[in-house]
C-alpha cells in the first residue's frame, strides 16, 4: 500500500530528495509563472483560459499538457516548433494561469474547453499534441470535435493503458486534496526525478515552481483540479474506444518511460502499452525516443521536436 501511494505521488509529479532549498522562499502565485513566452487570455464558456501563441505557418500545432503541469512544460519545444508552425500551448482550467474553480474536470470538459478556445481564436483545424493526460484529452477531442482536428500526436499518453474498476476506484480514493497539499519539497524533487531517464539539475525550476506555488492563495483550488482530473481519467476511459479515432495518429514514447504502464499495478513496459494503441487505432505510427523517460519532450527536446516536425511533414 505504501509503495503504491509513493508511486501515485511520483506519477503526478509531487515529490523528491535534495533538501529544503525553498523552505523560506516567498509564495509563487500562479499568475507569476514564467514560461519564457507571453501568456494571452480568452474567455471560454465563462472561464478565463490562458495560452501561449507563438509563430506562424500553414498549420497550427496545439500543445496540451498533462496532469498537475501547465503550458510551461512545453518550454523546450515551443521555440523550435514555432519556426515552422503557429504554436498554441494552453493552460487547462485549474492549472497554470487559467481560472480555477469547481469545474467538472472531466476529459470531455477539457476537450470542449480546447474546442472553444480554438473557436475564439478563429483556428479551423489543428494538429493536436497532448502529453500524458493531455493525450487522453486529445482522444476525447477526436471523438467530440473531429471537424477541428487534422492530426493527433500522443506523447507518452494516458488513455491507452487499461485500468480495472477496482484499480480505478482505489486510485480515486487515495487521491485527496490533503494528499496533494502535504507533499514536502524533498519528496517533490525525488519523485520528479523518476519522470526522467537521467534527471538533470536544469529541471530544478520545476521543483521551485511546485514548492513555492504550494504557498499561493489558490493552491487548494489547484489541488482540487488535480484530484478531479484523476477521477476524470478513470471515469472516461478510452482504451476500448481507440478504434474510433479516424484521423492520422502518431504515438511517441520515451524508450525508458517508467510511469506508463503503472509499474505497481501493471508492470510490463511502455512498448506493451504502445502496442495496444497500434493494434487498435486504424491510421497510426509509433516512435520511440532513446534515453528518454516520461517527460520525453523535456529530456530529449531536440530529438522530440525533430520527430514532430517530420511527422507533420
Amino acid at each position: 500500500m505504501k509503495n503504491l501511494i509513493l508511486f501515485l505521488v511520483t506519477l503526478f509529479f509531487f515529490g523528491c530528495s535534495g533538501g529544503f532549498v525553498y523552505k523560506d522562499a516567498p509564495p509563487l502565485e500562479f499568475s507569476e509563472f514564467d514560461y519564457g513566452f507571453k501568456s494571452h487570455f480568452a474567455p471560454v464558456n465563462g472561464i478565463n483560459v490562458s495560452y501561449i501563441d507563438e509563430g506562424s505557418g500553414e498549420k497550427t500545432l496545439l500543445l496540451v499538457h498533462g496532469l498537475a503541469s501547465n503550458a510551461g512544460f512545453w518550454r523546450y519545444n515551443i521555440g523550435e516548433l514555432s519556426k515552422h508552425y503557429r504554436v498554441i500551448a494552453v493552460d487547462l482550467p485549474g492549472y497554470g494561469k487559467s481560472d480555477k474553480g469547481v469545474y467538472p474536470y472531466t476529459m470531455s470538459f477539457y476537450a470542449d474547453i480546447v474546442s472553444g478556445l480554438l473557436q475564439k481564436l478563429n483556428v479551423a483545424k489543428v494538429v493536436y499534441m497532448g502529453h500524458s493526460m493531455g493525450g487522453q484529452i486529445g482522444i476525447h477531442f477526436s471523438f467530440r470535435h473531429k471537424d477541428q482536428l487534422e492530426r493527433l500526436i500522443l506523447a507518452a499518453p494516458a488513455g491507452l493503458e487499461p485500468f480495472s474498476r477496482g484499480d480505478g476506484d482505489w486510485l480515486k480514493s487515495v487521491m485527496t486534496i490533503d494528499f496533494v497539499k502535504k507533499t514536502p519539497e524533498d519528496r517533490v524533487r525525488a519523485n520528479l526525478a523518476l519522470n526522467f531517464y537521467n534527471y538533470d539539475d536544469k529541471f530544478e525550476w520545476m521543483v521551485e515552481e511546485r514548492t513555492r506555488m504550494a504557498k499561493a492563495k489558490d493552491f487548494e483550488d489547484f489541488c482540487y483540479a488535480v484530484i478531479r482530473s484523476v477521477s476524470g481519467m478513470i471515469d472516461e476511459p478510452t482504451t476500448k474506444r481507440l478504434h474510433e479515432i479516424s484521423v492520422p495518429t502518431n504515438i511517441i514514447f520515451g524508450e525508458n518511460d517508467g510511469l506508463i504502464p503503472n509499474p505497481i499495478l501493471h508492470g510490463a513496459a511502455s512498448a506493451d502499452i504502445a502496442k495496444i494503441g497500434t493494434d487498435a487505432i486504424p491510421n497510426v505510427t509509433l516512435t520511440f525516443i532513446p534515453s528518454a523517460g516520461h517527460m520525453l519532450q523535456m529530456e530529449r527536446p531536440d530529438e522530440f521536436n525533430a520527430v514532430v516536425i517530420d511527422l507533420i511533414k
